[in-house]
């Protein structure tokens, strides 16, 4: 008879012991979903449910689903306790269509939770902003906002981005995504070979009010890599691919070479060769 009982040793499910589980205020890791199917969907869920803090239906897919699919992808990320969201492209399609408050309320109908509010396609001046947020929340809806433009070649303003954080929060929003797109190639903080601006992403955190507020698009598993290593494992990260959800929640936790974690010759003492925090160690957000 199967051993249901079998566990692996905590000090090797998370080396780093920084990991905090859900609900969780930071390490919070958000996947893009470009079409996924019902079955593979739900199998992620049963993989990778407990890593997953948000789905998002990349651009305007929602649209394309079939209803009663649509549902139950919702139904599912309700029952694994992983917010959902329509890609803030949709929304943009509809403020384009002058449609955006039937559309906000066609989202809560639904049943997602939550929504994101970005200009990457459209100009959208700050006062229209701020009111597709309010009427998002009027709706029930958790908001979430994007910074930056999704044209190749589009680059960080730092303090634009600064700004934007600012004016989101007090006007209801969670968190502010910084735009990477899917590819993570040739715009925002990213050049064409996919390298980050590190003098931006330092300046940026140097600055924001709480690094909390933030999420990093980080498609490519160099970019992940970089970012935990140079911001920590408790790092929000976003646009990350179905097939790497467990692979990310691996290099938080120092199970990959990259963030790995190893006893030092010293002692007792565990210590991170990237000079993440040690083991044991409580970590931000905690």
């Amino acid at each position: 008879m199967e051993n249901v009982s079998l566990q692996w040793p905590p000090g090797l499910e998370d080396p780093s012991g920084t990991r905090a589980p859900k609900p969780r205020l930071s390490g919070r890791t958000m996947i893009i979903d470009k079409g996924m199917g019902l079955h593979a969907f739900e199998d992620m869920l049963h993989m990778a449910g407990d890593y997953i803090d948000i789905i998002k239906l990349g651009f305007g897919t929602a649209a394309l689903y079939p209803a009663p699919v649509l549902r139950k992808k919702i139904r599912l990320c309700h029952a694994w306790g992983v917010e959902i969201m329509p890609g803030g492209t949709f929304l943009e399609a509809a403020v384009a269509q002058r449609d955006a408050a039937r559309y906000l309320q066609t989202v809560a109908d639904f049943g997602f939770g939550c929504i994101e509010v970005s200009d990457g396609t459209i100009d959208m001046p700050r006062s229209l902003r701020r009111s597709l947020i309010r009427e998002a929340l009027n709706c029930g809806l958790k908001v979430y906002t994007e910074y930056g433009k999704k044209k190749s070649g589009s680059t960080v303003d730092v303090s634009e981005l600064l700004e934007t954080v600012h004016d989101d929060v007090q006007w209801g929003a969670s968190m502010v995504t910084v735009e990477g797109r899917e590819s993570g190639a040739g715009v925002g903080l990213y050049d064409r070979e996919g390298n980050c601006r590190e003098e931006d992403v330092l300046k940026i955190v140097s600055q924001v009010e709480d690094p909390r507020l933030l999420m990093w698009e980080t498609p490519q598993k160099s970019q992940q890599a970089y970012f935990i290593r140079t911001l920590g494992r408790d790092v929000n990260l976003g646009n990350i691919a179905p097939d790497s959800a467990l692979a990310l929640e691996a290099l938080r936790r120092g199970l990959r070479s990259d963030t790995f974690v190893q006893e030092s010759e010293g002692g007792d003492e565990r210590t991170a060769k990237t000079g993440l925090p040690l083991v044991g160690e409580t970590g931000a957000g905690r």
